[in-house]
């Protein structure tokens, strides 16, 4: 069991992978600064009565700071280590935050593994985490689970065939897939079908309890309408706040993927011919262009055909 790392144009992608089996799943694009990052800053606002404050990175964006020490003032210069990175929501971006380093404060979990690098991941796996988050499901014999991000927590529903205990069992391993695949963390709710009796609510907490064993978090007991609440630390945008917020930016670097696999298969075709549906033609940037012909060899062509879906990028290498 280990973390392959592949570094992708416009994003770099991470798998904890046993054997030919998806474990965990990471994702990150250029410029942000994960959990357990050192920056620099300067602190603009010291919020009165507590011990924390907003700092000015050297980068340019804000960061909210915890466990200032009472010595700190307004315009200081401090030495920082990120606990979590900032965070896209619809409508508006929650800052990045941080600690003063070598404060009296608890460590931040990294944000991102170290781990082997690879050109490529063993086949298909990135394409099953990538497809599982953009669509927000994960399927279970008999059912399936849909997971979905709001502003205040990010929600699972349950949805099968059978009685209500078998059902909610059944859908327990792939509630501890989604976790890791979709890199959740932060207010975590699933609502469960409503079981009758405490002996089938106990079952499932049971059947919780052993699924998430290696997965740090707090949890409550199932409550009557078959509701569990857990809360895990949140160190950045999971994939699923990526998809909610940047799909097409998702869609654009996953094209870029596709076209790089493409022109790894091999042929003669000296131009490596990329079809994107036209929104996505737009969110394709010269500098990952340009990167993706250095890589290939080749030659890049877009074309906009309007009847593919966003997520249904294809690339070919054709003649001149």
């Amino acid at each position: 069991m280990n973390w392959l790392i592949e570094e992708g144009i416009g994003e770099t992608r991470g798998l904890l992978v046993e054997g030919e089996r998806v474990l965990a799943a990471k994702l990150m694009w250029p410029g942000e600064l994960a959990a357990g990052a050192r920056a620099t800053g300067r602190l603009t606002a010291k919020l009165k009565g507590t011990r924390r404050g907003v700092a000015q990175l050297d980068g340019g964006i804000e960061a909210l700071v915890d466990h200032l020490p009472p010595q700190v003032t307004e315009g200081q210069s401090l030495d920082l280590v990120i606990t979590r990175a900032a965070l896209a929501e619809r409508g508006r971006l929650k800052r990045a935050q941080a600690r003063v380093a070598g404060a009296d404060a608890p460590s931040p979990a990294p944000g991102w593994p170290e781990g082997r690098i690879v050109r490529r991941f063993p086949a298909d796996l990135w394409d099953e985490v990538w497809h599982a988050a953009s669509s927000g499901s994960i399927a279970f014999p008999n059912g399936e689970i849909l997971v979905s991000v709001t502003p205040a927590m990010t929600v699972i529903d349950i949805d099968g065939i059978g009685a209500p205990r078998e059902v909610a069992l059944a859908a327990v391993p792939a509630i501890a897939q989604a976790l890791a695949w979709f890199d959740l963390g932060g207010n975590i709710g699933i609502d469960f079908p409503t079981l009758a009796t405490k002996e089938d609510r106990r079952a499932v907490d049971a059947a919780l309890e052993a699924a998430l064993g290696a997965f740090p978090h707090e949890r409550t007991a199932m409550n009557g309408f078959g509701f569990v609440q857990i809360v895990a630390r949140l160190t950045g945008p999971s994939l699923l706040h990526r998809f909610a917020t940047a799909r097409l930016g998702m869609a654009a670097r996953m094209a870029l993927r596709r076209a790089e696999l493409a022109a790894d298969a091999g042929g003669r075709g000296r131009v490596l011919q990329l079809a994107v549906h036209p929104a996505l033609k737009a969110k394709l940037k010269e500098a990952w262009l340009a990167e993706l012909a250095r890589r290939t060899g080749r030659e890049v062509r877009v074309s906009a055909d309007p009847g593919l879906a966003i997520e249904a990028a294809h690339a070919q290498l054709v003649d001149a």
